[in-house]
């Protein structure tokens, strides 16, 4: 029987899912003390994203085979660590895009229409509508940079309210790019001159950190809007501070940041951000499809030289071999 840690909170899903594969402890709050002293115990080991795999965690992991992630990024496991190891890097790429999504469209209403200012306004006591004027999204350009699999669901989303959508990825065809409603755009340049809304979903990779500073904020266009629901570090903080106090934007929404929790950030002071604690995947459902997903691959992995079959969305075995290879995860650029 394997013995399975999980040093993160997952949806209870998930947990019985793993408890049919093995003894399973829940240390939520565990250290990274703690961890190291711990892992070498254990076949398995599932985190969310406070946890941090390190380098001297994966060293100390004797019997270790397979690390989960119960989300997308895989920025807080040594991956190069975990490989040298022949530990398997798993994650769950696909349960979190509708949650993103939509809190994506979600921050850009509310940008849009100032809604968190409005409403601590009338928390205040306050009556000042005419401090609030908005602008509608209809006839409104957004560019999103990323058409992985959250930039082209928030693609149709966003031509549903009579958005133009052009897109920059690198990495996609035009034909693909215009299956999701969104024009391809040949340089970040172009779009950023063109978009009224621009919205980010990249990883963080090293091609990707500080993908926007001062040099990208000024091609954009006055009054033009960021919408980061991906990655902190892809966006110089420091110059989109620069750009809001010169009034280069006209604002921002933020939910991630380079550093979290994120202390006393001067971003979260001006008056034109709005900003939520990385909410993008915290909802019910996406939590339960990480939690699930990753508990399959999980047991997949296990079971894989018994030669058992698993099913994806329950985690139960079978007779047959799994045809689940657990490849480590590799994120791909512009791919969220």
């Amino acid at each position: 029987m394997y013995s399975i840690l999980i040093a993160d909170p997952i949806a209870l899903e998930g947990v019985r899912i793993l408890e049919r594969a093995g003894r399973v402890r829940a240390d939520e709050t565990i250290t990274a003390d703690a961890l190291r002293d711990a892992i070498s115990n254990y076949d398995a080991l599932v985190v969310r994203s406070r946890t941090k795999v390190t380098a001297q965690i994966i060293d100390a992991a004797k019997r270790l085979r397979v690390i989960g992630r119960a989300g997308v990024g895989l920025d807080n496991i040594d991956v190069d660590a975990a490989k040298k190891r022949n530990i398997t890097v798993v994650n769950a790429p696909y349960s979190v895009t509708i949650s993103v999504a939509e809190h994506t469209l979600g921050l850009m209403i509310a940008l849009a229409r100032f809604v968190p200012q409005a409403d601590a306004s009338l928390r205040r006591g306050e009556w000042t509508k005419n401090k609030f004027m908005g602008i509608e999204l209809q006839g409104k350009t957004l560019g999103i940079v990323g058409l992985g699999r959250i930039g082209s669901t928030v693609a149709p989303r966003a031509i549903s309210m009579g958005m133009r959508v052009f897109a920059y990825d690198p990495y996609i065809t035009r034909a693909r790019a215009l299956n999701f409603g969104a024009a391809l755009m040949d340089s970040l340049d172009e779009l950023l001159a063109a978009s009224d809304f621009v919205s980010i979903h990249t990883p963080l990779l090293p091609t990707t950190r500080g993908l926007f500073s001062d040099s990208e904020f000024a091609q954009m266009k006055p009054d033009a809007r960021l919408i980061f629901c991906a990655r902190g570090g892809v966006v110089d903080e420091a110059a989109l501070l620069r750009a809001l106090e010169s009034g280069k934007l006209a604002g921002a929404a933020l939910d991630v940041f380079e550093t979290e929790p994120p202390g006393q950030n001067p971003l979260l002071q001006h008056p034109r951000v709005i900003a939520t604690p990385h909410l993008g995947a915290m909802t019910h459902e996406a939590q339960t499809k990480a939690a699930v997903e990753v508990a399959a691959q999980v047991i997949a992995i296990l079971s894989r030289t018994a030669g058992l079959e698993v099913n994806r969305d329950t985690g139960k075995q079978g007779n047959k071999e799994t045809g689940i290879q657990g490849n480590i995860a590799q994120p791909a650029y512009l791919s969220t």
